[in-house]
Protein backbone atom coordinates (compact mmCIF):
# COMPACT_ATOMS: atom_id res chain seq x y z
CA UNK A 1 0.00 0.00 0.00
CA UNK A 2 2.73 2.68 1.16
CA UNK A 3 6.17 1.94 -0.28
CA UNK A 4 8.78 4.13 -0.35
CA UNK A 5 8.75 6.94 -1.96
CA UNK A 6 5.01 6.86 -3.07
CA UNK A 7 4.09 10.10 -2.30
CA UNK A 8 0.95 9.87 -3.72
CA UNK A 9 -0.27 6.83 -1.61
CA UNK A 10 0.97 8.50 1.34
CA UNK A 11 -0.83 11.41 1.16
CA UNK A 12 -3.76 9.71 0.63
CA UNK A 13 -3.31 8.06 3.43
CA UNK A 14 -2.08 10.98 5.89
CA UNK A 15 -5.22 12.15 4.49
CA UNK A 16 -7.90 9.44 5.59
CA UNK A 17 -6.48 9.21 9.29
CA UNK A 18 -4.80 12.19 10.24
CA UNK A 19 -8.22 14.14 12.13
CA UNK A 20 -8.77 10.95 13.56
CA UNK A 21 -5.88 10.26 15.45
CA UNK A 22 -5.53 14.15 15.84
CA UNK A 23 -9.11 14.33 18.04
CA UNK A 24 -7.64 10.53 19.62
CA UNK A 25 -4.36 12.22 20.66
CA UNK A 26 -6.06 15.49 21.97
CA UNK A 27 -8.12 13.24 24.23
CA UNK A 28 -5.08 12.44 25.98
CA UNK A 29 -2.58 15.44 25.59
CA UNK A 30 -5.52 18.23 26.01
CA UNK A 31 -3.53 20.36 23.39
CA UNK A 32 -4.72 20.72 19.76
CA UNK A 33 -1.04 21.95 18.82
CA UNK A 34 0.90 19.33 20.65
CA UNK A 35 -1.79 16.59 19.33
CA UNK A 36 -0.68 17.52 15.67
CA UNK A 37 2.94 17.55 16.74
CA UNK A 38 2.53 14.17 17.85
CA UNK A 39 0.22 12.94 15.14
CA UNK A 40 2.71 13.80 12.13
CA UNK A 41 5.55 12.55 13.83
CA UNK A 42 3.58 9.17 13.75
CA UNK A 43 3.31 9.61 10.20
CA UNK A 44 6.69 10.76 9.59
CA UNK A 45 8.09 7.51 11.54
CA UNK A 46 5.74 5.72 8.91
CA UNK A 47 7.20 7.06 6.35
CA UNK A 48 10.53 6.89 6.73
CA UNK A 49 10.52 3.28 7.92
CA UNK A 50 7.68 2.20 5.36
CA UNK A 51 9.58 -0.69 4.55
CA UNK A 52 8.36 -2.42 8.27
CA UNK A 53 4.95 -1.88 7.28
CA UNK A 54 5.07 -5.15 5.92
CA UNK A 55 5.03 -6.70 9.18
CA UNK A 56 2.08 -5.33 10.82
CA UNK A 57 -1.22 -6.94 10.22
CA UNK A 58 -3.51 -4.13 10.88
CA UNK A 59 -2.09 -0.57 9.70
CA UNK A 60 -5.25 1.42 11.56
CA UNK A 61 -4.81 -0.63 14.82
CA UNK A 62 -0.53 0.64 14.47
CA UNK A 63 -1.58 4.12 13.88
CA UNK A 64 -4.04 4.56 16.49
CA UNK A 65 -1.45 2.58 19.49
CA UNK A 66 1.39 4.56 18.29
CA UNK A 67 -0.85 7.92 19.01
CA UNK A 68 -2.12 6.67 21.98
CA UNK A 69 1.51 5.67 23.29
CA UNK A 70 3.16 8.41 22.22
CA UNK A 71 0.21 10.75 24.05
CA UNK A 72 0.83 8.66 26.96
CA UNK A 73 4.68 9.28 27.05
CA UNK A 74 4.01 12.95 26.27
CA UNK A 75 1.55 13.08 29.29
CA UNK A 76 3.53 11.18 31.50
CA UNK A 77 6.96 13.65 30.36
CA UNK A 78 4.70 16.88 31.23
CA UNK A 79 3.98 15.31 34.47
CA UNK A 80 7.07 14.25 35.91
CA UNK A 81 8.52 17.86 34.61
CA UNK A 82 5.93 19.38 36.64
CA UNK A 83 7.02 17.50 39.47
CA UNK A 84 10.66 17.93 39.07
CA UNK A 85 9.74 21.98 38.90
CA UNK A 86 7.34 21.47 42.00
CA UNK A 87 10.22 19.55 43.68
CA UNK A 88 12.60 22.42 42.83
CA UNK A 89 10.46 25.21 43.72
CA UNK A 90 10.29 23.83 47.24
CA UNK A 91 13.78 22.74 47.83
CA UNK A 92 14.60 26.48 48.26
CA UNK A 93 14.23 27.75 51.45
CA UNK A 94 13.13 31.37 52.32
CA UNK A 95 17.36 31.28 53.84
CA UNK A 96 18.63 29.94 50.50
CA UNK A 97 16.47 32.56 48.35
CA UNK A 98 17.94 35.33 50.44
CA UNK A 99 21.32 34.12 50.55
CA UNK A 100 21.18 33.60 46.46
CA UNK A 101 19.83 37.37 46.46
CA UNK A 102 22.76 38.60 48.72
CA UNK A 103 25.44 36.63 46.17
CA UNK A 104 23.15 38.09 42.84
CA UNK A 105 23.88 41.67 44.64
CA UNK A 106 27.41 41.21 45.48
CA UNK A 107 27.90 39.94 41.99
CA UNK A 108 26.28 43.30 40.49
CA UNK A 109 28.40 45.44 42.73
CA UNK A 110 31.13 43.17 41.81
CA UNK A 111 31.10 44.06 37.75
CA UNK A 112 31.03 47.88 38.86
CA UNK A 113 34.10 47.95 40.60
CA UNK A 114 36.13 46.09 37.46
CA UNK A 115 34.72 48.66 35.12
CA UNK A 116 36.11 51.36 37.60
CA UNK A 117 39.26 49.41 37.42
CA UNK A 118 42.42 51.47 35.51
CA UNK A 119 41.69 51.16 31.67
CA UNK A 120 44.60 48.87 30.92
CA UNK A 121 44.33 46.90 34.23
CA UNK A 122 40.48 46.39 34.01
CA UNK A 123 41.67 44.96 30.16
CA UNK A 124 43.97 42.55 31.34
CA UNK A 125 41.69 41.41 34.05
CA UNK A 126 38.85 41.15 31.82
CA UNK A 127 40.78 39.06 29.58
CA UNK A 128 42.01 36.98 31.98
CA UNK A 129 38.52 36.36 33.99
CA UNK A 130 36.18 36.54 30.73
CA UNK A 131 38.03 35.52 28.04
CA UNK A 132 40.12 33.08 29.91
CA UNK A 133 43.18 33.52 28.33
CA UNK A 134 46.62 32.84 29.91
CA UNK A 135 48.85 35.48 31.43
CA UNK A 136 50.78 34.35 27.64
CA UNK A 137 47.97 34.98 25.62
CA UNK A 138 47.22 38.14 26.99
CA UNK A 139 51.00 38.85 26.69
CA UNK A 140 51.14 38.83 23.37
CA UNK A 141 47.81 40.12 22.28
CA UNK A 142 48.20 43.62 24.38
CA UNK A 143 52.27 43.68 23.81
CA UNK A 144 53.15 43.65 27.12
CA UNK A 145 55.36 41.37 29.27
CA UNK A 146 54.29 37.77 31.15
CA UNK A 147 54.77 40.26 34.15
CA UNK A 148 52.97 42.91 33.69
CA UNK A 149 50.08 40.98 32.70
CA UNK A 150 50.60 39.49 36.74
CA UNK A 151 51.29 42.77 38.06
CA UNK A 152 47.79 44.22 36.59
CA UNK A 153 46.27 41.23 37.80
CA UNK A 154 47.37 41.01 41.59
CA UNK A 155 46.40 44.66 41.33
CA UNK A 156 42.83 43.99 39.84
CA UNK A 157 42.13 41.93 42.73
CA UNK A 158 43.88 43.71 45.49
CA UNK A 159 42.13 46.86 44.52
CA UNK A 160 38.59 44.73 44.03
CA UNK A 161 39.16 42.76 47.48
CA UNK A 162 39.24 46.02 49.14
CA UNK A 163 36.35 47.61 47.44
CA UNK A 164 34.10 44.86 48.23
CA UNK A 165 35.21 44.44 51.77
CA UNK A 166 34.20 48.18 52.23
CA UNK A 167 30.89 47.36 50.67
CA UNK A 168 30.69 44.46 52.52
CA UNK A 169 28.54 46.52 55.13
CA UNK A 170 25.70 47.42 52.87
CA UNK A 171 24.99 44.04 51.88
CA UNK A 172 23.57 42.14 54.63
CA UNK A 173 24.63 38.73 55.48
CA UNK A 174 28.00 38.25 53.70
CA UNK A 175 31.36 37.42 55.39
CA UNK A 176 34.67 38.07 54.21
CA UNK A 177 34.84 34.34 53.33
CA UNK A 178 32.08 34.47 51.08
CA UNK A 179 32.91 37.50 49.51
CA UNK A 180 36.58 36.13 48.56
CA UNK A 181 34.87 32.72 47.29
CA UNK A 182 32.76 34.84 44.93
CA UNK A 183 35.58 37.64 43.97
CA UNK A 184 38.17 34.43 42.68
CA UNK A 185 35.94 32.61 41.29
CA UNK A 186 36.16 35.49 38.67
Amino acid sequence: MIDKGHTEAFTNFYTLYFKKLLLESDKYVKDIQVAEEIVQDVFVKIWERSVDLDQIQSLKSYLYRSVINSSINYVNRQKNLEHHHQKMATAFSEQDLEQLDEENELIVLLFSEIEKLPTKCREVFKLNRFERLKYREIAVALDISEKTVENHIANALKILKEAMLAKKANVSGLTNSRILSILFLF
